[in-house]
Formats: structure tokens, C-alpha cells, sequence
């Protein structure tokens, strides 16, 4: 079966097209003050996350929690983002460039670490869902890398090729599961990591989806 000439995009969700660092920061708080930990700012919280979440936790307890604590805050996280996402809305600008998009005759799809069951009628709540050719979410546990999760995704994709393929995402976890299938990656300071920590990647950093767009079109020309 022969590649599409066409360019593909890979979109993450939480924090590159929905917009939802309050209700991020605010889920970890509530998570961390289940263990008796401070509350932090967003600004530490872009600089200190990282994938898989557990190695996060550890750099503000000094030691990896055990599977009770982890199971604890786990439930906190989900339990408190699920009340304060419906503040949320999508990034600036998203809606039209996905629509820019599929308008020139490329593909796009998500791929997110968010729950599958709850991503989905999500994405069709804020009249996207047509734009995407699939939409993928979380099955089975949180807290692991987007790599394996990447690998299943653009296998179920008929005729894209990992070459022509561009991921976009806020975390240099996106990346990583780019360069994990041979496609390339784009990173958005918008979300959960800071400038500095998405620039040790070395793929393109970009402050805003539209740059995010135009360099996937560059990388996948």
C-alpha cells in the first residue's frame, strides 16, 4: 500500500490544543496536598515536570511514591481536573488552523495521553472532531510514556508516512515518541514544559500554534 504524498499531522491535547494549565496546576495542588506538599506555582511546575509523572513527583518528594501514594494522588489529579476542565477552552487560533489544515487536503489526527472515554466527546463537544481522520486517547494505566501509545496510533492510520509525519505537543515527551516512530516533532511552549526544558530536545521550540504549523509544513515538505 502506497504513502500519501500529503503531510500528516499528530496533535497532542492537554496544553497545546485545549488550554487547560489552570485547571492542570490547580489538579496537581490538590494531588500534592493528599502527601502533605506544598503547593507550587506554574512556573515551577513547567520547569519540574516530566514524563513518566511518578519521576515529577520525585523531584518534589526526593523519592519515588509508593503505589499507594501514587494511587491516591492518581485519583485526586483526575478526580479535580474532571470538575474545573469545563473552564477550559481551546488554545488561540486552534480551531482555524486545524480547519487550514484539512482544507489544503492533508490529514491530521490526536493522539493524547488524556483518558480515551472522556477525550473523545470532549473534542466533539467543541465541534472539531470532523477536522481529524482519528482520535485517540489513554487506555489502560496512567503515568507512562507517549512512545508505545505513538507506535499503535499511526499503524491504525492508512497511509500516512512516519517521514511525512509531524507531532505537536508541549511536552518534550511528544518528541520523544516522534523521533520513537521516525516522524519529526514540534514543541509549543504554551503547555506544561518551559522553554528551556523543551530547547535540550533539540527539535523546534515555537510560541504559538500557527509557528507550530508553519514548521510542520517545513519539516514535512
Amino acid at each position: 500500500m502506497g504513502m500519501q504524498a500529503n503531510a500528516h499531522i499528530v496533535w497532542d491535547w492537554n496544553g497545546t490544543l485545549f488550554h487547560d494549565n489552570d485547571a492542570i496546576i490547580g489538579a496537581t495542588n490538590a494531588a500534592f496536598a493528599e502527601l502533605g506538599l506544598r503547593a507550587i506555582t506554574m512556573e515551577e511546575y513547567r520547569t519540574l515536570y516530566c514524563v513518566p509523572v511518578p519521576k515529577f513527583y520525585e523531584r518534589l518528594l526526593g523519592r519515588l511514591p509508593t503505589d499507594a501514594e501514587w494511587e491516591v494522588m492518581d485519583d485526586t489529579f483526575h478526580r479535580y481536573y474532571t470538575e474545573h476542565r469545563v473552564v477550559c477552552g481551546l488554545t488561540e487560533g486552534a480551531a482555524d488552523l486545524l480547519a487550514g489544515w484539512r482544507t489544503t487536503g492533508r490529514s491530521q489526527s490526536i493522539l493524547s495521553m488524556y483518558v480515551h472515554d472522556e477525550l473523545v466527546p470532549l473534542v466533539r463537544e467543541f465541534g472539531i472532531e470532523p477536522h481529524f481522520i482519528r482520535v485517540d486517547g489513554r487506555t489502560g494505566p496512567s503515568g507512562g510514556s507517549k512512545a508505545e501509545h505513538m507506535v499503535r496510533h499511526l499503524e491504525a492510520l492508512t497511509d500516512v508516512d512516519p517521514a511525512r509525519t509531524v507531532v505537536i505537543g508541549d511536552a518534550a515527551d511528544d518528541a520523544v515518541a516522534a523521533l520513537h516512530v521516525g516522524a519529526r516533532a514540534v514543541l509549543y511552549t504554551g503547555g506544561s514544559h518551559s522553554r528551556a526544558s523543551l530547547e535540550v530536545v533539540g527539535v523546534p521550540v515555537v510560541d504559538s500554534l500557527a509557528e507550530a504549523v508553519s514548521e510542520a509544513e517545513r519539516l514535512a515538505a
